[in-house]
């Protein structure tokens, strides 16, 4: 690409020009270009809210997935701030090791959808509404206008912070879903916006920071190096870039498979580097990756705002709820057969559907893949499937899926729901298996501890 088309390039996006991806709808979304400068307005409601919500409450906890949840979290490990905790899981064992952990009288809980609908947000936010004594001063919602949380949230007094439109998920970080908590956790919101408000100016120059990653990203896809190694950090904010890229570019049996972690060197690799001087210049950095995977899509020929394939797995989970029935989640397929076969342009996508706080329980999994000279990724369900789950059903069909599950433990009944949340991650897992299966892909699903 000339740098007259670059620069032409640039100029269409700030423009709001469709064309510049697949001409559909992608003008509707693009409302994250301009949020640091619409942020920067609220800083006061925010800081003034929170400061005072600090003073009632001792912790906070998110409920929330995918883009809901992973800009906090990535926040919250970035500054190494210990009074959010981000839940993000299904799992029965994790929600009661929440229980036990948090004094609920002194707990405030943020519901974070930008759907309103999102199945795990909301039943976290029904069982902790009765394990809490239903006090609506406990809680906050942030959702996007006019939305089912929004109707239930006011409905029981609940606080409202209202997300922007025209920004999907993914590009939410800048916004209210990662703004608010970053408020919470007493950050200088200030400052975050600041900085993404001059990489924002930067990317529309000639020096253009975005533009730049994004042209790598393209034309290491384009050359065949479609594995994006993303620099870890101590806040690992490969977690958050992983579902920007994954779920952006995914689709059509195309896409750019983020591997955050691992090392660069190979044939279908490319390395990412993460520029943070400081931890408060990540809101520049969140906004350089945004307008990078933005480019990186055109180059691909995308839509990079939409998730044509995101429903099916949640399809397939209400399939398996509707049975009345739990799901087996027998062993399926033969791993070292998987494995086996395995070598470079695949890779190897571990999806375990386990109580998080034994993933450290999967490394030998994790080495073992690595012996086959193929990216591994590492996902935890149903994390992943508001992350990863795009591109593993629409993108390339390189993937090579081993699903990991545990023994949940007994039942635990969401409130107003036919099935708990052991039956649901369950479920969840039986329908992304399906899904897979469905589409061609090589999978196997293995026990924990058997490997």
């Amino acid at each position: 690409m000339t740098v007259a088309a670059q620069q032409e390039l640039v100029e269409r996006i700030w423009a709001r020009d469709a064309t510049v991806w697949s001409g559909s709808d992608e003008d509707r979304w693009l409302g994250w270009l301009d949020e640091p400068g619409r942020m920067q307005e609220r800083v006061g409601e925010l800081t003034a809210f929170a400061g005072e919500a600090r003073t009632r409450f001792e912790t906070f906890v998110l409920l929330g997935m995918g883009g809901s949840s992973l800009a906090p979290e990535v926040l919250k490990r970035t500054f190494g701030r210990k009074a959010l905790h981000v839940l993000d899981t299904t799992h029965p064992a994790m929600i009661r090791h929440a229980e036990e952990f948090l004094d609920l009288g002194k707990t405030m809980f943020v519901v974070s959808s930008k759907s309103g609908t999102t199945l795990e947000t909301r039943s976290h936010f029904d069982y902790f509404w009765e394990q809490a004594g239903r006090h609506g001063e406990q809680f906050i919602a942030i959702t996007d206008p006019g939305s089912e949380l929004e109707q239930l949230a006011k409905a029981r007094s609940v606080r409202v912070f209202a997300g922007e439109p025209t920004i999907g998920g993914r590009y939410s970080a800048l916004s209210p879903f990662g703004m608010v908590p970053a408020a919470l956790m007493g950050l200088d919101v200030e400052r975050l916006l600041a900085g993404a408000a001059r990489m924002a100016e930067s990317c529309r120059g000639d020096s253009n920071p975005g533009l730049e990653l994004g042209v790598r990203l393209g034309d290491g896809w384009r050359a065949g190096r479609d594995k994006v190694c993303i620099e870890e950090t101590g806040g690992r904010f490969g977690l958050w870039a992983e579902q920007l890229i994954a779920e952006s570019t995914g689709k059509h049996g195309k896409g750019l498979v983020p591997a955050p972690g691992e090392r660069p060197d190979g044939p279908d690799r490319q390395p990412a580097e993460v520029e943070l001087e400081d931890p408060s210049s990540i809101g520049g950095e969140f906004f350089r990756w945004e307008f990078a995977v933005a480019v990186a899509g055109s180059v691909l020929g995308i839509n990079p705002f939409d998730q044509p394939d995101v429903q099916a797995a949640k399809d397939k989970t209400n399939d398996v709820l509707s049975a009345g029935v739990e799901p087996t989640l027998d062993t399926h397929g033969s791993l070292e057969e998987l494995l086996d076969g395995a070598e470079p342009p695949d890779y190897v996508a571990i999806q375990a559907f386990i109580d998080p706080m034994r993933e450290s329980e999967l490394e030998p999994l994790v080495e073992r893949a690595r012996e086959t000279g193929c990216v591994v990724t590492t996902g935890l369900g149903p994390r992943y499937l508001h992350s990863t789950g795009q591109l593993h059903k629409g993108g390339p069909p390189t993937g090579l899926f081993v699903q990991v599950v545990d023994d949940p433990g007994d039942e635990l009944p969401i409130p107003g729901r036919d099935f708990g949340f052991r039956r649901l991650i369950r479920a969840q897992a039986e329908g992304d298996f399906d899904s897979l299966q469905e589409r061609g892909r090589r999978i196997v699903r293995v026990r924990l501890g058997d490997f």
